[in-house]
């Protein structure tokens, strides 16, 4: 083994090599899950299990070395276009190091940023909160009191420091929309902006990833109660339906939350302005899912 691959703590085989090629760098509930799978399924990528590895961003995470994040892609296949999704990489201001982190491992990535509609995004951010128990109140109350809610939907403030390091060329932005409307033809400009040779295809058979309809609250034990085969099927053994419905009920967000007219109305000014400035660092007319 060679010696500076020892000390460093590099795989012996492939030590400069096992580092991703791109990143899928966000954004929160925009499709990034589907996205990533999509990719994992072309013969020509290979991508991080775990999806989010967070390793930029997370202080606990990007502690445990490099060694650990490169062992992502040891396994991949020589010549594979290698990714990975975390989007905890445009989380400002929770996360103001990872630019930085990332810049000094992997210089020469490719960045894909996939956004929707900002008031959608927020609405579905809030409803993943309140399913974890990190949000409990009513949605217009939340945005005061979670104001990343708001933050992680103004796409040019999170997309700036990743233009101004990297540049406009490096960063892809991919509309939600367009790749729920129009997946196939979206999956094939993101593999040609990836540099991939040969023919991609949306898979239709592959699962929406990450999708929460039932809008179930967790809770301790929730794992073992819900999520447990033999539980479930005890559950439904011994317990009547109508009692299972009601206690359910308890857990579960009955519709989609509405923002106050008022509350609106100043969400879209904001985001109005967050998109010109979003036209003014890509230097292209945002996307409509912008």
């Amino acid at each position: 083994m060679d010696e500076l691959a020892r000390a460093i703590g590099r795989p012996e085989s492939d030590g400069v090599s096992a580092l991703p090629d791109f990143v899928v760098i966000g954004a929160m509930k925009c499709g990034t899950s589907t996205l990533h799978a999509q990719l994992a399924a072309q013969p020509q990528f290979y991508m991080s299990e775990p999806k989010e590895p967070n390793y930029f961003s997370n202080d606990e995470i990007y502690a445990k070395g490099e060694a650990w994040y490169r062992g992502l892609f040891k396994d991949a296949p020589a010549g594979a276009i290698k990714g990975e999704s975390s989007t905890h990489y445009t989380k400002l201001p929770t996360y103001p190091k990872t630019v930085e982190r990332l810049a000094a491992l992997i210089p020469d990535a490719k960045y894909i940023y996939v956004m929707r509609d900002p008031v959608e995004r927020l609405i579905s951010h809030y409803i993943h909160e309140w399913s974890q128990g990190v949000i409990a109140c009513p949605i217009d109350e939340a945005i005061d009191k979670h104001p990343e809610l708001v933050a992680y939907s103004r796409y040019a403030y999170q997309l700036e420091p990743w233009i101004g390091r990297f540049g406009r060329d490096r960063i892809l932005t991919v509309a939600f929309e367009d790749m729920t409307a129009n997946p196939d033809a979206e999956l094939k400009r993101i593999a040609a902006f990836l540099g991939a040779k040969g023919e991609v295809k949306w898979r239709d058979d592959l699962e929406t990833q990450n999708v929460s309809a039932e809008r179930i609250r967790k809770f301790s034990g929730y794992s073992l109660i819900v999520e447990n085969r033999l539980a479930t099927a005890l559950r439904r053994a011994l317990i009547p339906r109508a009692l299972r419905d009601r206690v359910k009920a308890q857990f579960q967000m009955r519709a989609r939350p509405e923002l106050s007219a008022d509350r609106l109305s100043r969400l879209k000014d904001v985001f109005e302005r967050d998109r010109g400035d979003l036209v003014r660092l890509m230097g292209t007319p945002a996307s409509e899912g912008s």
